[in-house]
């Protein structure tokens, strides 16, 4: 038989590593080719390539319509994003059948992805893929199958307006146990941007006041939820993705967090814009209180792809961008002390050396790093020039003024 023969029959795709699908943006072209290795010569017929993309959701859910009567509900979707055709090998007007000699035989392809795409995706209830299917058709026999998946991820810069801007909140909750009220407490926090990338830090300022009679927990998490929507019907799906617990705080007292660090690790991006899977993610900042529920206080984040810019916010802080610890940043008081003088730090001779540029032998390694930028300090206005001629001299029309009038 003829696939007796087939040494392989497989799909390459560019830019694709070993062990790993391709990546690729919406928009982007995509190529590569189609391998046959024949260890002889064969009768083929036609070569076609198929590229699909599409979203799927499915779940089921048991109802009971009585004491017993029970039935299964089945929700299911689809949204289709790609759809590509192509025959690489046609065969002749005649209707016969191509015959290729033995070795390898290659058939290259290019396609071009749609400008709006969501990003691949593998959840419980649904998925978003994308894959390049090749099909070889033989003279009275089965047709052979070859699949390739690859990855699409959309792109989401958090250097905008909108993701740049900090978030805040606040939230109160009356802890009561066997309808006695035992105090109250509260939680303020604040992030410097709704915007990250996996691997950046977030630094989180919060106050905790409890005025109750025992001692809480506070907690920060960082939630996934995942959104399937079938025939008006949602499920969801939330998981924890990274969380951090302080120190217990006793009763009557308050802590506050001066940019307590919370890494995010690598997780997919955000989907906001599929019409039936959503991926959003949150920050909880949580207070645990014995014998109630949580106080809960939530702010909306959005994990993007394209890093922030390292002069694209003044808000955002150089720990956020190279995850530098920031748990030292706990360590400062409240009220902060009025800094020193300048003179009473750094002398006369100090000082001319520091406002000169520092030396590219001094700098070592530093200017090997992901970007470097020495920012002039200010200086010092230079006194005027000293001239024994004097600028503005008095006319001999002009009488001089006696100075004892």
């Amino acid at each position: 038989m003829i696939f007796d023969r087939l040494k392989r029959f497989s799909i390459v795709l560019e830019g694709a590593e070993r062990d790993g699908p391709a990546a690729f943006s919406p928009g982007q072209a995509v190529s590569g080719r189609v391998v046959l290795e024949l260890a002889a010569a064969a009768r083929l017929g036609a070569l076609r390539l198929r590229a699909m993309g599409a979203a799927r959701v499915h779940w089921t859910e048991s109802r009971s319509a009585g004491s017993s009567t029970a039935y299964t509900q089945s929700y299911s979707d689809q949204v289709e994003f790609l759809s590509h055709r192509d025959t690489l090998m046609a065969p002749p007007d005649n209707g016969e059948a191509t015959v290729l000699q033995a070795g390898r035989h290659e058939f290259p392809f290019t396609f071009q992805l749609p400008e709006t795409l969501a990003t691949s995706f593998e959840g419980k209830h649904g998925s978003v893929r994308y894959w390049v299917k090749a099909k070889l058709h033989r003279p009275w026999s089965t047709v052979k199958k070859a699949k390739k998946e690859f990855t699409v991820i959309e792109p989401i810069d958090i250097n905008t307006p909108a993701l740049l801007a900090p978030q805040a909140g606040a939230k109160e909750k009356l802890a009561r146990a066997w309808y006695c009220n035992r105090g109250q407490v509260s939680v303020t926090a604040k992030i410097d941007r709704k915007g990250y990338t996996p691997g950046e830090v977030i630094p989180i300022f919060a106050e905790i006041d409890n005025c109750t009679s025992r001692a809480v927990v506070p907690k920060a998490a960082i939630i996934q939820t995942q959104t399937f929507i079938a025939r008006g019907t949602k499920k969801q799906k939330k998981s924890v993705v990274t969380s951090i617990t302080g120190d217990p705080i006793p009763a009557g007292k308050r802590e506050v967090w001066h940019g307590r660090a919370l890494k995010i690790p690598p997780v997919g991006p955000s989907i906001l814009q599929c019409r039936i899977i959503q991926v959003e993610y949150s920050l909880k900042v949580c207070v645990d209180i014995p014998g109630t529920s949580k106080l809960l206080l939530e702010l909306p984040l959005v994990i993007g792809t394209i890093p922030l810019h390292p002069f694209g916010s003044r808000t955002s802080s150089v720990s956020s961008q190279y995850s530098v610890n920031l748990d030292w940043l706990s360590t400062i008081p409240e009220q902060l002390e009025a800094p020193p003088e300048y003179s009473a730090v750094v002398s006369s001779p100090e000082a001319e050396q520091s406002l000169a540029p520092p030396c590219r032998s001094e700098l070592g390694d530093i200017l090997e790093g992901p970007f470097f930028a020495y920012i002039q300090e200010f200086r010092f206005r230079p006194p005027p020039l000293y001239s024994e001629v004097d600028p503005n001299p008095v006319s001999d029309g002009i009488r001089p003024r006696c100075m004892t009038c």
